[in-house]
This record gives structure tokens, C-alpha cells and sequence, in this order.
């Protein structure tokens, strides 16, 4: 067993020019990755698979994409992709994450091979011309971004102005400019009215915290986007980090080798992909290192739901 420390300051010890070719002998030998199976989830609507670990674009690679540290963030791409992630998790209020890093997906050729999932957030909810106007704008802005014709995902953020921005999406995807369309929250007040949308609108994705010790989707939410056929994408996996000072001078219990589990990183990603509501786990960083770990929790096994019980008590007991 080797905790995230050790393994995390083992992938800087090498240099940034071969630093991400020595992570990946690394991944492959000690992190699940010399299965060589990329665990992957179905997107209900439409088949489509999916790498259960992905990228998100605020805290950290917000600030990374704000003071223009565009040479790890680029990094932090070349990880995910090269270990078969492609998920990225964007939004126009993460101040420059969507334009940065619509940049970098084109400086370094991958543009083609990420899901870029980004959101509108234009909540005037008066539902006016204004409102429209600006809401278009901002789809466009994100088009321009990123640089490519058609988009993948776009989904409200946080349930705004639904009345004005979800009719938006629902034309974009007709008119084949969207591939999916879908709301997200992260706010308790508004998992009630998050539970109608799934209910009576046509959605193909929602987006959700969901962590190892905040589990209230369980309950309601992701029994019924499973029932509904919605996929679901995991925000604050690490509950914004909480969770990483909760175990803080705890190593990684030893029975958790037996998942390919080698980082305290992995242990809670793992946790949260094997829920099969869950879709993809989209943590965001702007460390290429962690970005390395992370991607370490789409190999391997998951638990299984004794596994899962077992791995919540420990953190309950910490």
C-alpha cells in the first residue's frame, strides 16, 4: 500500500518534460491500469459510454485558468486523455476555466477527443426578450470557446430561469447543435424541484454533489434518474476537499488493495462511480499529478454494495 502522498510526490519527482510518460508506467504497473479495462458507464439516452472519471473547471483550475498557468493545465489535459478520460466539466461563471481551456483543447489537438459538457447560466427569470438575448449570447460564447460545431452537453446551472433557458437547449439538441441537454444543482433547497424537472422534462443529463459522506442523492435522486434514464455527472466527489481533511493522517486501510485503491483520491472516486445512477465523476484540479491519481479510480474493480457499506463506515469512523 502507498498513500496519496507518497504517490503524489513520487509523479513530481520527475520532470515536467517526461513526468506525464513516468505517471503513466506508474499507473499501469501500481494503479489498476495494467488490466488495461477503462471502467465506462452507458448514457441512457443514446447508449454512449463513458469514462466514469472526467475533469472539472472550477476551484483550482479556475484559479490555474485566472492566472494563466496555461502550461499545467494543458498538462492536466494530456493526463486525462492519455489515460483514456474524456469528460470535462466547464462553466461560463468559472471565470476563465471555458475560454482557457477551450484554447488549450485546440493548441494541443484534442479537441475532438473530450466530451465538453459546459452550462447557461443567464437566470434573469423574468423570462424577457432581454433574458433570451442574453442567454443566447452566452451559448455562443461557448461555441466560441471551444471552437467546435456541435457541443455535447449544455445543462442549467443550478436550475435557473428554467421557463427561459431549458426551451433554449431543447432547440439546440433538435437542431443537432447540442448532442445532450440537461439541469444541475448542488444546493439542498433545491433537490425538491430538481426531483419535478426529472420528472416532466425530456432530460438526457443532471449534475449533482454526491460524496462519500454527503449521500442524500441516494435516497431519491439517483434511484430516480435511474428509473427516468438520465445520466448523472458527480460534482465535489471530494466534497470540496473535506473529505481530504477528514482523513488527514490516516492511511489508506489496507483491505482497500484489494479494489486497486492506492490513494485516499481513489478511494473516494471509486465509492462514488460504483453507484450505478452515476455516470462520470468530473473532480476538478490543476495539478497534473493529481489528474494522474484520479484517473487511477477508472481501473480496476469497484466495490461491490458489503465493499461500500465497509468503505463508508471507516470514513464515518475517522
Amino acid at each position: 500500500m502507498i498513500s496519496r502522498r507518497d504517490y503524489l510526490r513520487l509523479c513530481m519527482a520527475v520532470s515536467t518534460g517526461s513526468m506525464l510518460k513516468s505517471a503513466s508506467l506508474w499507473a499501469n504497473e501500481k494503479s489498476g491500469m495494467a488490466s488495461g479495462i477503462l471502467i465506462t458507464r452507458r448514457i441512457p439516452s443514446s447508449g454512449e459510454t463513458l469514462p466514469v472519471v472526467g475533469l472539472g473547471s472550477s476551484a483550482t483550475f479556475s484559479s490555474a485558468a485566472g492566472s494563466h498557468d496555461v502550461e499545467a493545465l494543458k498538462q492536466v489535459f494530456t493526463a486525462m486523455v492519455e489515460r483514456g478520460g474524456s469528460v470535462f466539466d466547464t462553466a461560463p461563471s468559472y471565470g476563465a476555466s471555458e475560454s482557457v481551456a477551450g484554447g488549450i483543447v485546440n493548441d494541443i489537438g484534442i479537441r475532438d477527443k473530450v466530451f465538453w459538457a459546459t452550462k447557461l447560466n443567464v437566470a434573469g427569470y423574468g423570462g424577457g426578450k432581454a433574458d433570451v438575448a442574453r442567454a443566447r449570447a452566452q451559448i455562443e460564447a461557448s461555441f466560441n470557446a471551444v471552437r467546435k460545431p456541435v457541443i455535447d452537453l449544455i445543462q442549467v446551472h443550478n436550475l435557473g430561469d428554467l421557463p427561459t433557458q431549458l426551451p433554449l437547449l431543447k432547440d439546440l439538441r433538435d437542431q443537432k447543435r447540442i448532442r445532450y441537454m440537461g439541469v444541475t444543482t448542488t444546493f439542498p433547497s433545491q433537490y425538491d424541484y430538481l426531483e419535478k424537472v426529472m420528472r416532466d422534462e425530456p432530460l438526457d443529463f443532471i449534475g449533482v454533489d454526491y460524496a462519500i459522506d454527503n449521500r442524500i442523492m441516494e435516497e431519491r435522486i439517483l434511484p430516480l434518474a435511474q428509473d427516468r434514464g438520465i445520466a448523472v455527472l458527480v460534482y465535489a466527489p471530494f466534497g470540496r476537499s473535506r473529505l481530504f481533511s477528514l482523513v488527514k493522517g490516516h492511511e489508506v486501510p489496507g483491505w482497500a488493495d484489494e479494489l486497486g485503491i492506492r490513494s485516499w483520491g481513489q478511494y473516494f472516486l471509486k465509492f462514488v462511480v460504483s453507484h450505478p445512477a452515476v455516470t462520470c465523476a468530473t473532480p476538478a484540479t490543476s495539478r497534473p499529478k493529481n489528474m494522474v491519481d484520479n484517473m487511477g479510480a477508472a481501473y480496476g474493480d469497484l466495490p461491490d454494495a458489503s465493499m461500500r457499506n465497509r468503505m463508508a463506515q471507516h470514513i464515518q469512523s475517522l
